[in-house]
């Protein structure tokens, strides 16, 4: 009896909704099949998890494969990370695929059974310039700019604590500096267009309500965002929906009103202006300030290059975004068609200020899909000092890469404002993944460069890596970006130094004992 009753009203249902798709005339196919065309919608709702976890082979996916995905969920958990059964890349054609060349024999090395991975930044940053809190960055692995609003507060609650535990940097992003981000982790407050934080009424920049966040947070530096890969030169529109009590008491804009970010920035027009603007933020706090954005046309550079040679004025440090797209919601034309992808990108912009003998006088910080051992050594190589992490970070933390960023219905709770996604993610236990991520990352760099037979990843050349084009053809970094001789290295006094503050005298000679 009880399952004719559920046959019944099973048929009673499926006929509702056959009549309903007849009607109705928004949709031809539910139209023609009634009941079997919603099976199409259903597929499509779920392709992207059918070809993450059925379809796609180990090293096919994007933006991360399956192998990076699972090498960035062990290493967080602290499990093995280790692959067996040799390689499943395509060796014997695939064009572009960056090898390092080990050495056979090395200097002294560091410690690579240091659980807390100890990895300095080879460079002082804001030392060249003299600023008056210049400090070496503890860690050359740090967390890219993502702000609250974008990311729950759950989610900034745990990467900033997993900062905190790694030592690593956390970088606010341009939302401002909220609760979640005073955690213990130290911070890089990065400043966008709409001067979140420290804006006045009509939206343009306030110096005394910057020193006022400043003075109130474990801030280190200060970072001008000028773009980003996922979107640059494109401004951002915060419906008035989204601006909660919260959001608006952060930013300091209106409760429930749009807010629209410009494009550009109103404190500045040109690189002359823009380098005075970075020295009132140096003089009136103290901090080391730079700039970061993805690169398109390369007069910006040259001539920011140009103007620090005279030696009065300049940034402490360059972040160079890839055009690959990150955590930034955008267009799909922006996320794949505007600026340059990372090496292309960050190689011409190393090249500007090689060729005035700068390089040694800031430090280049790269972001853009580097979370992962060979794209860091890469990025090192081609002369960066330090790298930021964003979507790996995310991953570590428990993102599953569901690609619903931009929806607001992020289902691990960390790119939402829905308190009942974001009730889902425990800060305290995904504190401790993005801090064992971070530190096994280091790690990992540390055995790349012992390979190499360098200290220090900073010490890693541009002739020590090949890209492949199949099993016939290789050039080395140097030679595919056009590299001079030296570019991409530390000067000697640098090289000398970080290597003496990584490594310590032996008791022996290592020679054999008889």
């Amino acid at each position: 009896m009880r399952a004719r009753s559920i046959a019944t009203a099973t048929a009673t249902a499926l006929a509702l909704v056959a009549a309903r798709d007849l009607v109705q005339k928004k949709h031809a196919l539910l139209r023609n099949f009634p009941v079997l065309g919603h099976a199409r919608y259903l597929l499509e709702t779920i392709g992207p998890e059918l070809r993450q976890y059925i379809v796609t082979s180990n090293d096919e996916e994007r933006p991360f494969s399956r192998d990076q995905r699972t090498w960035i969920y062990a290493s967080a958990k602290g499990e093995n990370n280790y692959f067996g059964f040799g390689t499943d890349n395509d060796v014997e054609h695939t064009q572009g695929h960056a090898y390092l060349k080990q050495r056979t024999f090395a200097g002294t090395l560091p410690d690579l059974h240091d659980p807390q991975a100890p990895l300095p930044s080879a460079k002082v940053l804001g030392g060249p310039r003299g600023r008056a809190k210049a400090f070496r960055p503890a860690s050359v692995v740090n967390i890219s700019a993502m702000s609250f609003g974008s990311l729950s507060g759950a989610a900034i609650t745990a990467l900033n604590k997993g900062a905190a535990l790694a030592g690593t940097l956390h970088n606010t992003g341009e939302g401002g500096l909220s609760p979640y981000h005073r955690n213990g982790g130290d911070l890089v407050l990065q400043i966008g267009t709409s001067y979140f934080g420290c804006r006045n009424e009509d939206g343009s920049f306030n110096i005394d309500k910057l020193k006022d966040v400043v003075a109130g947070a474990p801030v280190k530096a200060i970072e001008i965002k000028l773009s980003q890969g996922a979107k640059p030169g494109l401004g951002g529109m915060l419906p008035g929906a989204k601006v909660t009590p919260e959001i608006a008491e952060i930013r300091g804009i209106p409760l429930g009103e749009d807010c629209a970010s410009p494009s550009r920035h109103t404190a500045f027009g040109d690189v002359d202006s823009m380098l005075d603007f970075v020295e009132l933020l140096a003089t009136e706090t103290g901090l080391p300030v730079g700039i970061k954005s993805a690169v398109g046309e390369m007069e910006f550079w040259q001539e920011l290059a140009t103007l620090m040679a005279r030696g009065d004025r300049g940034v402490d440090f360059v972040t160079i975004d890839g055009g690959e797209g990150g955590t930034g919601a955008a267009p799909l034309t922006f996320s794949d068609s505007v600026s340059l992808p990372f090496r292309m990108g960050f190689s011409r912009v190393y090249g500007a200020f090689a060729e005035r003998g700068l390089t040694d006088d800031l430090t280049f910080i790269a972001s853009g899909k580097l979370g992962l051992p060979e794209n860091a050594a890469v990025a090192f190589a081609l002369g960066a000092d330090m790298i930021n992490v964003a979507r790996e970070a995310m991953l570590s933390i428990g993102c599953i890469q569901a690609q619903k960023c931009h929806t607001d219905k992020c289902p691990t709770g960390i790119a939402t404002q829905s308190p009942w996604l974001a009730r889902g993610l425990d800060p305290a236990s995904k504190a401790t993944r993005a801090a064992v991520y971070l530190r096994t990352l280091r790690k990992e760099l540390l055995k790349v460069s012992a390979a190499v037979g360098v200290a220090h990843p900073a010490l890693i050349t541009a002739t020590d890596i090949e890209i492949m084009n199949g099993d016939y053809e290789a050039r080395t970094l140097a030679g595919v970006y056009g590299y001079k001789d030296g570019w991409g290295e530390l000067g000697p006094h640098l090289a000398e130094e970080i290597t003496a503050l990584l490594t310590t005298e032996q008791s022996s000679d290592q020679k054999p004992t008889a």
